[in-house]
């Protein structure tokens, strides 16, 4: 089974503090099961997150790209729990989805389905006026979105794009960051609320957003 150990990201830590994220001695962030690792700027692999480290993977697999993303082996198996996560100021509790862009959809369907991963949920809607395809996947606790134009077949690797956190109380979060994050509104997720992070004013290089927890359907 396929889980999200860690993301890379290159930033420095501190705007991460500053965002409302505990964090560890070392300098790494762990919300629910994902540890996020801070390599700072000085990398000519550029900014937002650089990379991942998946438990799961096939027997045998070496460090290297999937579909053009960084890759690495998970360093415990995917059904080992990873212990109690620290409390954090913003209220995060688990990383609720990240979104991997890509110029290729089909090729990356096709990369994902041959490390063994099995595809949830397929929509059709759109991105900037211009109409994409999301494809969902659920890797542990956390929801990979991989989103393409439907038809689209460019070149260039895919690339995780962005990151969304679920807290615990969406208005405390959101008044935590006051002028740093957009207004709180309805997400596309019935009965769900999000709000963006204006994350270049924290001095973050990942396109982040603050989403309530999930709401079970009830009868």
């Amino acid at each position: 089974m396929l889980a999200v150990e860690e993301l890379e990201i290159a930033d420095p830590p501190g705007p991460w503090a500053d965002a409302g994220f505990t964090l560890a001695d070392d300098g790494t962030c762990r919300v629910g099961d994902v540890r996020l690792r801070f390599t700072g700027r000085e990398r000519e692999r550029g900014t937002g997150i650089v990379g991942w480290s998946l438990r799961g993977l096939p027997e045998g697999w070496a460090a290297g790209d999937l579909d053009g993303v960084p890759t690495a082996p998970g360093t415990t198996p995917a059904d080992v729990p990873a212990g109690r996560p620290p409390e954090h100021p913003n209220g995060a509790t688990v990383i609720d989805h990240v979104v991997l862009l890509t110029p290729d959809l089909a090729r990356t369907r096709a990369a994902l389905a041959a490390i063994g991963a099995d595809e949830r949920r397929v929509r059709d809607g759109a991105m900037g006026g211009a109409a994409v395809r999301q494809v969902f996947y659920r890797w542990g606790e956390v929801v990979v979105e991989v989103v393409g134009a439907p038809d689209g077949h460019g070149e260039g690797p895919a690339s995780l794009w962005g990151v969304t956190f679920a807290v615990a109380d969406i208005d405390a979060a959101a008044a935590l960051l006051g002028e740093r994050a957009g207004p709180v509104k309805d997400a596309v997720q019935p009965g769900r609320r999000i709000t963006t992070v204006r994350h270049r004013d924290l001095g973050l290089s990942v396109r982040t957003a603050l989403i309530s927890p999930y709401v079970r359907a009830t009868r």
